[in-house]
């Protein structure tokens, strides 16, 4: 059995719905390239005949002025693109807030997008972000939104450059290499801002659906992280949510990768977390308010916060 991509069993019902699957497998395919643990993942679920669906994507953001920055750098892409803001949380002990947003077709996977409160960190790392940012690109311009708003009806190629231009928007550092000293310094408070500035805009992590495996050897967090276990991949410790609870989730360790720095007039490369991958479990639970069973589908910050922890150097 071939095993799809995480987005080719979504049913598309026009332009603007085959576009966001064709940027969410773009996007997944250079993440699962230097995912090792992704790929095993996937063989775990071809052993086992199951199914892999993408429950939520990630992405990271700093929140600043000049330019201005944050959530909506990526939201608005989204929005254009059909999805909608669902709920907000708040992490004040790490200095973050997000918002999760959602499709009308339920088959999209929900976007999880996260911003860093600049103004919140020691006078030392504000400069250490300001300072990147003042050689951050321009933004994505109120036209090249309203060409994605647009999307039906336009020319195959129209389609094609925009697709091209909103993975170099996600894949290419938005800004000038930052310089090895300062990535150092503003990671002893706050590795989540350390990481943007290396990372950029690019994706996070992916998420498996453990509800959508559809097999009984991998209907369950506990079986699904015994697997990859066994199939040699570095998982999370503790498993966020207990039995019974409307969400559970764990993650693979993360992948460091070689990232290029500024060191004094050279340009090096140095180790640095890069991404993990998420599994998720949203069992049926009743609806005190219905009587009705059904999944939840948001997100409990609770949880969340230990899970932003995973690109912690070690």
């Amino acid at each position: 059995m071939k095993l799809l991509a995480p987005h080719q069993t979504i049913q598309t019902h026009n332009e603007k719905e085959k576009f966001l699957v064709e940027l969410f497998d773009t996007l997944y395919a250079r993440y699962r390239s230097r995912m090792e643990y992704v790929r095993k993942y996937e063989e775990v679920v071809k052993a086992h005949g199951a199914v892999f669906f993408n429950d939520h994507i990630a992405f990271r953001t700093i929140a600043a002025d000049g330019p201005a920055t944050g959530i909506f750098m990526i939201s608005r892409i989204f929005e254009a693109l059909g999805y909608s803001s669902a709920n907000a949380y708040e992490f004040p002990d790490k200095h973050l807030s997000s918002i999760h947003y959602q499709h009308p077709n339920p088959q999209f996977p929900k976007i999880f997008i996260t911003q860093l409160k600049s103004w919140e960190l020691s006078a030392a790392s504000l400069q250490i972000i300001r300072k990147a940012f003042r050689t951050h690109r321009p933004s994505l311009t109120d036209p090249f939104l309203r060409d994605l708003y647009d999307l039906e009806g336009t020319s195959a190629a129209s389609r094609a450059k925009l697709l091209e231009a909103l993975v170099r928007y996600f894949e290419k550092l938005p800004w000038d290499l930052p310089h090895k000293a300062d990535i150092l310094a503003l990671d002893k408070e706050s590795q989540y801002g350390a990481w943007v500035l290396v990372n950029g805009y690019d994706v996070n992590h992916f998420t498996a659906s453990v509800n959508s495996h559809n097999v009984d050897s991998l209907n369950d967090i506990e079986k699904l992280i015994s697997e990859m276990r066994k199939a040699g991949i570095p998982m999370k410790k503790e498993i966020e949510g207990e039995r019974g609870t409307k969400l559970r989730q764990s993650s693979t360790e993360s992948a460091v990768i070689d990232v290029h720095v500024k060191d004094g007039s050279k340009t090096v490369k140095i180790p640095w977390t890069y991404a993990y991958f998420e599994i998720a479990e949203r069992p049926l639970v009743k609806n005190p308010a219905t009587g009705e069973m059904e999944r939840f589908e948001g997100f409990l910050g609770g949880q969340a916060t230990n899970l932003f922890e995973m690109t912690k150097r070690k």
